[in-house]
């Protein structure tokens, strides 16, 4: 349980994996088991040392090698379970899944470029945007239910599932939510519970959160 709340509501902190192999060549992961590199070890054990002390109450990640792994190095100095969830996997990518950038625009130019302008496009053949929301916003929301009201959760997933969860939990209208940046590899973004639904406090932070001073709190 975590020391000092101050009342401040739940909170969920989206943590991106670590360094992989396809990563570093650029390619197309999706659902694709990956496992992390060392430097993607060396990176969840880093960052793992920086979320401990905000004492989590709970981390949920999905069950792909490469999230259970950077899970696993919280997991070792919190103490906590790390329960998996297959909802909270990478989009499955279908035919672009194992393909660099270059090949993607190369064979499906016009498909990747539909998709950057927000279209609805099953990339590869394979799920919607909304579909990957569908699946994975109501594992961080049914976790967060059994949070205490003042509760951290820690969600360890991937890049493109965090940024539809994220713009799923926002209210944002799916074409929009590409104006969420990526994350760079174990780096997260924070989620916090207010009176008018959830905020987004942090995003693609490396550090701890740190407290808002102003008129905007």
């Amino acid at each position: 349980m975590n020391g000092d709340r101050s009342g401040r509501g739940r909170r969920v902190v989206l943590w991106r994996h670590g360094q992989t192999a396809w990563n570093l060549e650029r390619r197309f992961q999706g659902s694709t088991d990956i496992e992390l590199t060392e430097a993607g070890v060396a990176q969840a054990r880093r960052a793992a040392r920086l979320l401990a002390a905000l004492k989590p109450d709970a981390i949920v990640a999905s069950d792909l090698r490469r999230a259970r792994a950077t899970a696993a190095e919280l997991s070792a100095l919190t103490g906590l379970d790390v329960v998996t969830d297959a909802g909270l996997r990478e989009t499955y990518a279908g035919r672009w899944q194992g393909l660099t950038h270059e090949e993607i625009l190369g064979l499906y130019g016009d498909e990747y470029r539909a998709w950057k302008r927000g279209e609805p496009v099953r990339r590869g053949g394979g799920e919607l945007e909304t579909e990957v929301a569908d699946r994975a916003a109501p594992v961080v929301l049914d976790h967060v239910a059994k949070l205490p009201q003042d509760g951290t959760l820690v969600v360890v997933s991937h890049g493109g599932t965090i940024r539809t969860t994220i713009g799923r939990l926002l209210g944002l209208e799916p074409r929009s939510w590409e104006a969420l940046g990526g994350l760079t590899n174990c780096c997260w973004s924070v989620l916090g519970q207010g009176a008018r639904g959830w905020r987004l406090l942090e995003h693609n932070a490396g550090t701890l959160p740190q407290p808002v001073l102003g008129d905007d709190v």
